[in-house]
Order: C-alpha cells, then structure tokens, then sequence
C-alpha cells in the first residue's frame, strides 16, 4: 500500500511543484506527448475500465463506454486537435490611444492543480479536468473518490504507467487524506461533488487564496405540459433519472405537471420499464446498483409505500432500489429536502408553468432544468425567468454531451465550467501584456498625460481613449484633424532637425 501520510504528501505536493518549475510542462511538444499518453491508457485498458465501472456501480457494458470511455477519448482527442490553436497567444484589438502598441493575451499555466474527482462517474469525472490542465501546461495532483473503490485503485495503478511521474501523481485515500491534501497551496483546485463537500474545497483554497472551479449537483426539476407528447417526454425523463441508477448530478431530481398529466406520465412507465429492463428489473444487466450502504440507507429513507405509483422494491444486500415513482408529492416530504441522487422519481402537481416556475425560485438554483413543451411562449418563460446551470428543452442531460457549450453550475450548483475549449480556459491564466512604443512618435502621443496638466490636454486625451464604433460619425472629424496635424508636425520637426544636422 502507498504512503499517503502527512509527510508523504507534503514531498507529493513539493515533487510537482519543482517539476512545474523546471518549465518542462509548458512546451507543447511535452503537452501533446502526454495527451496522446493519455489516449493511449484510454484504449489499452478500456476493457479493464469496464470491468471497474461494473464493480463500483454494476454498470454495463455500454453505459461505461458511451458516458465513461468514449468520452474521455472523444476529449483528449479534441484537446490534441486544438492545442496549438488554443494556446496561441491573442492579439486583440487597441484604441487610438495604443494604435503604434502591441497587445498580447498570453496563455499561462497556472502551475500546480489539483483535480478531486467524484465516485459517480468516476473515470470521466476525474480524467477529463485532468486532461485539460495537462493540455494547459499545469503539473498535477490526482484525487480519485474514495467511495468507488475499483476504479480509484485502477488510475492509481495505470496512471504512473502512462504519464510523467513527477509531473502528474495519483492520491488515493479517504476523508483523512483529502483533508491533509487541502492544507497545502496549490495553484488551481477543481473539485466535482456534492455542496456539502464543495463548501469545504472552498473553504480551504480561501485561505491561500486559490481559484477554484466547483462542479455541484442539486435539485434540477424537470415540468411537463400538455403540447409535449407525452410517451416520448416519459421515455427521456426515465433515461436521464435511471442512467447510472440515477445517480447523475444534472439528472431529473423531480417532475412538475398538472394531475392529469400526472396520470399519463405513470401509465406510460408502466408501459416504457418492462420494455427496457424486462419484468424483473433487478435481473437486467443494463441496471445500476447504489454505489455503497451509506448511499442505499439515505434514499430508502426518502420515500414510503403511500406515494408510490410504480416500483419501490429494493434489496440492501445487492445495493438494488427499482425504479421508483412517487405521485401527488409535497414540498414538504422528505424526498424533496435534498438532492435525490438516485432512481427516484417524485411528481408534485401544479396548476400551470407559472406556478412551477415559482416554485423553481423559491430553491436553491439548480445545475439543470428540464422543460418539456412545443409551446415556444412557455419555453420562453423558462428561459427568461429562472436561473440554472444549463437548460435543454424536451430531453435529459443531453446538454452534457454538446462541448462547445460551458457545462458547469450557478449559485449553490456550482461555479466555473468546462468542456472542450472552455476546460482548457479553466485551467490558463490569460496573461494580458501591452509593449508600448519607445519611438518619437509614440512618446508624443503619450505626452499629453505628464504634468502640467490643460484643457487641451484632458481634451487630447479623453478623444483618443474614446470607444468608437467601426465608423466615424461626422462630429469627431474635427479630432482626427488635430490627431493628424499633431502627428505631420511630429514629423516635419524631425525632417527639419535632420536637415539641420546634414547642413552643419
């Protein structure tokens, strides 16, 4: 077993922090080498990912390639086809005020990260940060979750095989060693789980200051009207609540609808679950487990017999909870004061979409929000009047899958994001960098700021640090001219000195 004790871990920390210093990270031709290092773990061992996925979580075959493996490949993949374009430094454009200046946006590694990763995908959810802070020229400290035993120990025994071991190190352990982990200075942390645990990160990376990216959950609501067709809008609600057995951070936590709605949506699981799973769900080779007895003891908790329209069944021994959905829910019930984070379905009726969105306003902002219509006025007033993550309009967690967009949190869901160019970003500093001119000219321009301050002067300047549009309006013709005539006299009273000189 390795050691991870206090001392351990401060050499750990100190390792990567002299690797960083070295510079080695911050070639590109190193950064490419470790991606495609990287890709490489990914194929050669997927099988061996599978068979961890499955232990953790009973996931099957196609769940663990298609959210897991596939994805991460998918991402390093992209991150190698972009790099150079992305870490090209931007030269923005300059006013008047610095027309003979050079801007530049530096892309800078912010040094040593450490990525903590989370039990419930835990593959993806601790290798794609870390891709992109590799791809970002950062040394990098790897914390896998604890609570998902199998594949913890696999990056831990796989990762020193594939990439640079003083650059990029695996931290395994449990509570204690996560807490001794965060005392130390790091340079960037980002953190995927729960807001419990994400208050904690923050507290700790506020005592050094440290940005921080924190990818949450909560309780992302999903309403239902009746322009949706109704089988088709239960069949993607149902996939996003059991993907994983639920336990997503951006799957529907519960259903908003009218009564009558209510009763099609139960009607339609009735028809949509044997289909999928078969009559004996428990025995389906598709269907998740809890991932531990911690997890299965507070969801069995969450619900009673009476509001169950449709599963309910569980076994503690297999770590097994039936898909279950619960009718004619409160606000109140226990199912609905904390994230579910499993495949529980609880439906609260409401009269219209005014009252779901009130509804939705008066919680915590959620990671995700679901709205099921054909209407565009109430997709619109989803969209206009409530705070969340992300949204996507009639489907699940599909919004997940599109890396051209910023996947991350609001408020208690989470702050910061990623996906594709936008991890990348999360883990650079943009260094910006202005090179003035040292010439006649450039220090002419730049005189009217020096003492003895003038009209003129303030006059001169306020113009010439003025945002203008691409064209120029009539009224500032005038400027131009004294801008013109300031520079031709620059320039004649060199000619004449010179001039003056080559007659002597």
């Amino acid at each position: 077993m390795k050691d991870y004790s206090a001392e351990a871990l401060k050499n750990i920390v100190q390792n990567a922090r002299n690797a960083f210093n070295t510079g080695r990270t911050k070639d590109l031709k190193f950064r490419k080498k470790q991606l495609k290092a990287l890709a490489r773990l990914y194929r050669e061992n997927t099988n061996a990912m599978i068979e961890a996925l499955s232990i953790d979580l009973h996931k099957s075959k196609q769940e663990s390639i298609l959210t897991e493996v596939f994805f991460m490949i998918n991402d390093v993949e992209d991150l190698i086809a972009n790099l150079d374009k992305w870490a090209k430094p931007e030269k923005p454009p300059t006013g008047l005020a610095n027309m003979l200046d050079k801007a530049c946006i530096y892309k800078d590694p912010y040094g040593v990260v450490l990525v903590m990763g989370a039990w419930n995908y835990p593959l993806q959810l601790t290798l794609l940060p870390t891709a992109a802070a590799i791809a970002a020229g950062n040394c990098v400290i790897i914390k896998p979750s604890e609570i998902s035993t199998a594949s913890a120990k696999l990056m831990e025994d796989l990762i020193p095989k594939y990439l640079d071991n003083e650059c990029y190190q695996v931290v395994n352990g449990g509570v204690e060693v996560t807490t001794e982990l965060l005392k130390h200075q790091f340079d960037y942390i980002f953190f995927t789980g729960s807001t419990t645990v994400g208050k904690i990160v923050h507290a700790a990376a506020n005592k050094y200051l440290t940005p921080t990216t924190l990818e949450l959950g909560g309780k992302s609501p999903v309403y239902l009207d009746e322009t949706a067709d109704i089988l088709t809008a239960t069949k993607r609600i149902l996939w996003g609540k059991c993907l994983n057995g639920g336990q997503t951070c951006i799957a529907p936590d519960y259903l908003m609808c009218t009564k009558e709605i209510q009763s099609k949506v139960v009607e339609a699981v009735k028809e949509i679950l044997p289909k999928w799973y078969g009559d004996n769900i428990k025995e389906s080779p598709d269907y998740c487990r809890i991932v531990n007895d911690r997890n299965f003891q507070r969801l069995r908790k969450l619900y009673d017999a009476e509001k169950v329209a449709y599963g309910g069944d569980s076994d503690p021994s297999d770590k097994y909870i039936a898909p279950t959905i619960l009718t004619n829910v409160s606000p109140n019930d226990a199912v609905m004061q904390e994230e579910i984070f499993g495949p529980i379905l609880p439906i609260i009726p409401v009269q219209n979409a005014q009252e779901a969105i009130d509804f939705i306003n008066s919680r915590p902002k959620p990671l995700s929000l679901y709205v099921f219509t054909t209407n565009n006025k109430i997709k619109n007033l989803f969209l206009e009047n409530t705070s969340s993550g992300s949204v996507c309009i009639n489907d699940t967690v599909m919004q997940f899958g599109v890396d051209t967009m910023p996947f991350g949190g609001v408020g208690l869901s989470g702050m910061g994001a990623y996906h594709g160019k936008y991890s990348f970003d999360t883990f650079t500093h943009h260094k910006s960098t202005l090179i003035k001119n040292l010439g006649a000219l450039g220090e002419t321009l730049s005189s009217a700021r020096y003492p003895p301050y003038s009209d003129n002067k303030l006059l001169f300047l306020t113009n010439m640090l003025k945002k203008r549009r691409s064209f120029i309006p009539f009224k500032y013709i005038p400027y131009l001219v004294v801008f013109g005539l300031g520079v031709a006299s620059v320039f004649i009273g060199q000619y004449i000195k010179n001039s003056t000189s080559s007659n002597k």
